[in-house]
């Protein structure tokens, strides 16, 4: 069995208010390094982590940097890990996007799974290549824990993958900054142990900064 300790980076700017981030290369917050400094602190009390993947943008490379310290492991970037590109949206508010494209973002959000972002990427070529990273990644990591780094959508996608269920649920998926969800892959086959996991992140935990 291999057990994938999936996470999302932690908070940047442009999460609220929102703005469509995807490839821009972002660092974190303070409150984001705090988050980071959290989650390595709490993965190191609970498991022990033989491998670390990162998508390569900025904001996941520095999430991982402190789990990597803990665990005496350096973050390999995978591309297929890397954001969802949102073409001529990137960098713009919901509203901006409305007065230029104001069907298509009916459409992102209504039926994402249809939706073709102008000069993006769609929905399904993110699921192709987010799942081949993580399938290449139990294949060198048979019977280990591996923590993967990634991003809001890449790992919405990949949850819907391992649930079975299809794309247009896509906004039925929470991932916080610097949740952690846990998944069991044994021969092709997933369990999700759990889902956007915070309780390491609340202040009473004693080792890191909410997020609400």
């Amino acid at each position: 069995m291999t057990k994938i300790l999936l996470l999302r980076h932690g908070h940047v700017e442009g999460i609220s208010p929102e703005r469509f981030r995807g490839r821009a290369d972002l660092s974190l917050t303070a409150e984001g390094l705090r988050q980071a400094e959290a989650t390595a602190v709490w993965l190191s009390r609970t498991c022990k982590v033989s491998a670390l993947y990162s998508s390569p943008l900025r904001r996941c490379l520095a999430t991982a940097m402190p789990i990597g310290k803990k665990f005496e492991l350096t973050a390999i970037p995978m591309d297929g890990l890397s954001d969802i590109d949102y073409g001529h949206w990137q960098g713009l508010t919901p509203d901006e996007v409305k007065t230029r494209w104001a069907d298509q973002l009916i459409l992102w959000r209504q039926m994402p799974e249809w939706a073709a972002i102008p000069n993006g990427e769609t929905l399904q070529e993110l699921l192709c290549r987010a799942t081949a990273a993580v399938r290449e990644i139990i294949r060198r990591h048979p019977n280990e824990t591996v923590a993967v780094v990634g991003h809001d959508s890449v790992n919405r996608v990949l949850l819907l993958h391992v649930l079975d269920l299809p794309l247009s649920h896509y906004w039925r998926i929470r991932q916080h900054p610097c949740a952690i969800n846990e998944i069991e892959a044994v021969e092709g086959c997933f369990t999700v142990v759990s889902l956007n996991q915070r309780d390491h992140l609340r202040v009473d935990a004693g080792i890191g900064m909410p997020h609400l």
